[in-house]
């Protein structure tokens, strides 16, 4: 169907290619880095030499019905950047001068065989680690390489302290429901909003910890929302900030950073008190009620409200408006999990939409797994794992979800430690000999503790980075840096839910490489005996896992007969009809087959099996001591539009044109008491360290707290040390630290910490340090020189 009459879809015939004046048109998928978590179709359009010089939304998707965010109209820009690697690098000096040379794929493939054989003959496949940042659709290349080329069985989300994006989510909802959930938006299937039959709009669609329409995470697109509330949804947004979207909502609960599992357990005890649930899917359908009721009698509102500092009355009012609203939808983000309490936070996120009865049902959260029953994620090639190598994963003897393989990956913050000292998580010896990582700049974004990460690296003999950018991280600590392609430059399917989609290469750039194709080529050097003779080309391999995969078409088909996107099909309450358990019984595809609102296995490993709240590790209340010194409640991590964490951040595209420099949010009246003023550069500074960022007011937020972005580095300063970039200079990863987990191995307090803020001076801040960014009329930013970072102090003091 057509979603947009504004359209003249002449212009967008449903082809793979076609021909607009000069220029090539490609149906395809914006996937790749650079990018986000969406699988947004678009169209490419390339010159006669196959550069890539304009990207459309493509009308004819059901996905994204022909809408784009500035980061894929933005793409001609980076795609051809000058700083953009084109050929491999081995390093020349000592690990930081920024002294590469050239050298060939062959010679990059040789060192890397050579390497990697050795450390396998020195201490096993399992001094081999794989690192992945956001992943994306490179997300089975990299398990693929580390399992069947490497032989080890660690792959990890980088140095990303308890795993602390989506994963504390994912494995608590395969524990709670045997499955992973969505708020419903009628995605699932080609036909959208009131053309899907079965479909309800959403009465109430909650907004907890996530800023959608910015940052579209978790393979939901934002938009969708502002979809629903055009056909009458209301919004209850749960946001220590106020967003675009939360200033669209009918409430807006101004928590407390670190404190939404108080909250979720109040919004209960509003329901339960008042008896507002669904007593027909409780009875039928969950395990553990009695208990759970039990236990939301410990958070009454007052006592959550004081936790939270958020009005009482606007507790039990959200409480009752989703509680009676049919149906209702939570949509979560990463601020779940960013608390040291990650996982019982989810669970008590999860017990809300469990007692209401909103689960898989039309507009409810639904259940969802991967497009076709696809293993395009982090299990990829995981069946070419020597018997019990699955068992030496780093964190495994720890805890216990890592253990089970309620995800598939290694714990990050035991692979910190196993750098450092050598060691596992028992102390027995696991030496770290190489590092391969893929997508992931960790000093500057997928890490804490950014000093510490840094230093641990000296101690690993060989590390090999695949990207985009010479970046902080590839000058600090690589010894041979690779340059990989960009979507426009790929073939590959991508699955992450529904629906299968195909990314079509239409452009070339010198000797970039698709990820596949790097794999494809040290798969034949390292175990050719784990790959078919004919799988050369990143096709052959995207068509040999379909074969795998027992699906009845292949890359061709997809993007040729369907315009590169499938639906499967899509049914909802899959736990009556015997659609979620291997025995084709109802239930859940969990020990009782029911819902657990307690949890029988977290009961049968002795930790506490409901959910549950507890102060962040430092906090107001659990460290008055240290509130003295630093008195603001932190949080990090504020998205934008212009960039995908340490993405876009080059000079001379529109990105940096209109988000220059790093922000920080803070009340105006706060900002008065400290002495800062707007468009001015202050540090922010805690027990872990200090950065500094320009000042922005913002008179939504609670003036105890101040909100700081992330991710920032500074292309065009100096690469080599001790600059690197100036990323030690305005990165809150400075001030957040390492291993302070969970019992269950996720969630760390990244968005909830402390500090104190004071003015950049000429005193504290060497004299070329003083930009002269000013604001305008507008409240934007004039261009000044270029921020010159003092970054030898936090270097010297990290050597």
């Amino acid at each position: 169907m057509e979603y947009n009459n504004e359209y003249n879809m002449d212009l967008y015939p449903k082809k793979l290619h076609w021909k607009e004046g000069d220029l090539t048109a490609t149906r395809t998928t914006m996937w790749s880095g650079p990018g986000c978590h969406e699988g947004c179709q678009v169209i490419f359009y390339t010159d006669d030499d196959g550069k890539l010089v304009k990207v459309e939304g493509d009308p004819n998707s059901p996905f994204n019905q022909g809408r784009l965010c500035m980061r894929c109209l933005e793409l001609p820009e980076l795609v051809n950047h000058e700083e953009r690697l084109r050929y491999p690098l081995k390093r020349a000096g000592e690990r930081g001068e920024d002294k590469w040379e050239r050298v060939s794929w062959d010679e990059a493939y040789d060192l890397i065989e050579q390497k990697v054989r050795e450390f396998q003959e020195k201490d096993g496949p399992e001094s081999i680690i794989s690192m992945i940042g956001t992943g994306r659709n490179v997300s089975q290349v990299i398990a693929h390489n580390q399992y069947a080329n490497f032989g080890g069985p660690d792959l990890t989300l980088c140095f990303l302290s308890g795993d602390s994006c989506m994963l504390p989510r994912t494995a608590l909802c395969y524990v709670v429901m045997g499955n992973q959930w969505v708020a419903d938006m009628s995605q699932f299937r080609p036909d959208r909003y009131e053309n899907d039959p079965e479909w309800q709009i959403p009465e109430c669609i909650v907004i907890w910890g996530t800023n959608p329409v910015v940052c579209n995470s978790d393979a939901f697109l934002g938009h969708w929302i502002v979809e629903a509330m055009k056909r009458g949804s209301e919004l209850v947004t749960i946001d220590p900030q106020l967003t675009w979207i939360a200033s669209k909502s009918k409430y807006w609960l101004r928590l407390r950073p670190g404190t939404d599992a108080a909250l979720a357990l109040g919004m209960m005890n509003v329901i339960i008190g008042e008896d507002l649930v669904d007593h027909d899917f409780i009875d039928k359908w969950t395990y553990g009620y009695e208990a759970l009721a039990e236990r939301v009698k410990d958070y009454p509102v007052e006592k959550v409200a004081e936790i939270c500092w958020v009005e009482p009355e606007l507790i039990v009012e959200a409480a009752r408006f989703y509680a009676k609203a049919h149906p209702s939808t939570i949509q979560w983000g990463l601020a779940v999990d960013m608390s040291k309490i990650g996982t019982p936070t989810a669970h008590a996120i999860a017990c809300l939409a469990g007692i209401t009865g909103n689960i898989d049902n039309p507009g409810g959260n639904i259940l969802i797994d991967q497009a076709c029953g696809l293993e395009f994620g982090y299990n990829s090639g995981i069946e070419y794992l020597k018997e019990g190598m699955v068992e030496k994963r780093l964190g495994n003897s720890k805890y216990n979800l890592k253990k089970y393989g309620f995800t598939a990956s290694s714990q990050s913050d035991c692979i910190l430690v196993a750098c450092e000292t050598g060691l596992d998580e028992k102390g027995d010896p696991r030496p770290v000999n190489m590092l391969w990582i893929q997508s992931a700049n960790p000093i500057t974004n997928m890490g804490q503790d950014a000093p510490r990460i840094y230093r641990a690296m000296k101690n690993v003999p060989f590390i090999c980075v695949v990207d985009l950018f010479k970046t902080p991280f590839a000058v600090a600590c690589a010894d041979l840096l690779l340059p990989c392609a960009m979507s426009n430059e790929r073939d590959c399917i991508r699955v992450w839910f529904d629906p299968v989609r195909s990314l079509t290469k239409c452009s070339s750039f010198y000797e970039a490489k698709e990820d596949e194709q790097i794999m494809i080529d040290l798969g034949h050097r390292l175990n050719p005996d784990a790959w078919p003779e004919w799988v050369k080309e990143p096709r052959d391999y995207m068509n040999w896992r379909l074969q795998v995969g027992n699906c009845d078409f292949t890359m061709e088909e997809l993007e040729n007969e369907h315009a590169g996107m499938i639906y499967n099909d899509f049914r909802y309450y899959k736990y009556e009809k015997g659609l979620l358990r291997p025995d084709g019984q109802p239930g859940f595809m969990t020990p009782t087959g029911r819902y657990e609102f307690y949890i029988s296995l977290f009961d049968s490993w002795g930790v506490d099996a409901l959910p549950y709240y507890e102060e962040p590790p430092t906090s107001p209340v659990a460290t008055p001591e240290l509130a003295e010194e630093y008195p603001l409640v932190l949080t990090t991590g504020k998205r934008s539009f212009e960039f995908f964490h340490s993405e876009w951040r080059q000079a001379n595209t529109t990105s940096r044109e209109l988000h220059p420099v790093p922000y920080f949010d803070i009340h105006p009246d706060t900002a008065a008491k400290y002495g800062l003023h707007e468009g001015e550069w202050a540090w922010i500074e805690n027990q872990m360290g200090k950065c500094r960022q320009v000042v922005r007011l913002n008179a939504t937020l609670d003036p105890r707290v101040v909100s700081t972005e992330h991710g920032w580095w500074f292309p065009e300063q100096e690469a080599a040390e001790p600059s690197l970039f100036g990323v030690f200079d305005c990165n809150p990863n400075n001030l957040i630290p390492m291993c302070e987990n969970g019992d269950s191995g996720y969630g760390a307090p990244i968005k909830c910490g402390m500090a104190k803020v004071y003015p950049c001076t000429p005193e504290n801040s060497a004299p070329e340090d003083q930009p002269t960014y000013q604001v305008t009329a507008t409240n934007g930013y004039t261009h000044g020189p270029s921020h010159k970072s003092d970054t030898p102090s936090f270097y010297d003091q990290n050597k």
